[in-house]
């Protein structure tokens, strides 16, 4: 499990001018991150836009991905899809290709019972030997993983962990001791990283880690090294840049345009998510400022 634990950058997605996918751009992404000194990268999740793509369009990144960073990163797939045939497609497409974990939400949509939702990841769990991280988001999906489920499914040897993106961190606890101690629970609202690894998460899976992957980085270590009044001091530098970004029309668009200002270009979120304005980009730019400035007092 020591293979997992640890701080993974939930990765944006990278298009073109045109809103296309491009590979180059993704490879460049990851070697960003590569540097960064993170465990690893889950693709294809929330920030990574996952659910606005086609499947084939998924693979395109994971593909990217993996032939820039495989072996030096873990590399967890989110392969949640409407269809339960669609995400066996992309499990078994993640294994071919080398992904060292699949993950994936309900279905969306439909209001599905606990049974059709258990049934849904355990067509995924069954199609391929790769191990399975549960991806908890009830805000988003309208299903809240029930700690009985959570136990059920951490009974099966491939089903190592879940991502926890609830916002009680009680549940995150009860999650962790359903599960047993070497069921791994990752930490996902990143305002509260810290109050997670507290509860009990054995690392974290965030999308404002792309922007201040060094500063969770530290804030992590200090939680490991006992150094807790140095940790909440972090954990209070890194909320009031989330606040900030989460001020912006869409938080990916302003992620984005701040891995641009550093020579990283992803291209704009895909539309229903909203591109950042004109308007925004002074404000923008001192906040990247802010950001390595924290990142560079930090790390001296």
């Amino acid at each position: 499990m020591s293979k997992f634990a640890g701080i993974y950058v939930a990765m944006y997605s990278a298009y073109d001018a045109k809103g296309i996918v491009d590979k180059e751009r993704v490879k460049r992404l990851a070697r960003y991150y590569a540097s960064s000194g993170v465990k690893g990268l889950y693709v294809g999740g929330s920030s990574g836009e996952g659910m606005l793509q086609s499947a084939e369009e998924r693979k395109q990144v994971l593909e990217a991905v993996l032939e820039e960073v495989r072996g030096e990163l873990a590399v967890i797939v989110h392969v949640g899809a409407s269809s339960t045939r669609e995400s066996m497609d992309l499990c078994i497409h993640a294994q071919q290709v080398g992904a060292d974990a699949v993950s994936s939400v309900p279905s969306v949509y439909y209001r599905l019972s606990e049974k059709a939702v258990e049934n849904h990841w355990q067509h995924m769990i069954d199609s391929t030997n790769l191990p399975f991280i549960i991806y908890n988001i009830p805000q988003t999906t309208g299903f809240n993983l029930s700690f009985d489920l959570c136990k059920r499914l951490a009974q099966q040897e491939k089903v190592i962990g879940v991502k926890m993106s609830g916002e009680s961190t009680f549940e995150l606890e009860q999650f962790k001791e359903a599960g047993g101690d070497d069921f791994l629970v990752f930490n996902g609202p990143d305002e509260q990283f810290l109050a997670g690894r507290i509860m009990g998460a054995d690392g974290g899976i965030g999308g404002t880690y792309g922007v201040m992957p060094e500063l969770f980085c530290k804030l992590d270590a200090y939680f490991r090294e006992g150094r807790f009044e140095e940790a909440l001091q972090l954990q209070h530098t890194v909320n009031r840049f989330i606040k900030k970004l989460l001020g912006y029309p869409s938080l990916y668009g302003a992620c984005k345009y701040i891995l641009n200002l550093r020579g990283i270009e992803t291209g704009e979120p895909r539309l229903p998510l909203l591109p950042v304005l004109p308007e925004h980009h002074e404000s923008l730019v001192q906040l990247n400022e802010d950001i390595r400035a924290a990142s560079l007092n930090y790390l001296s």
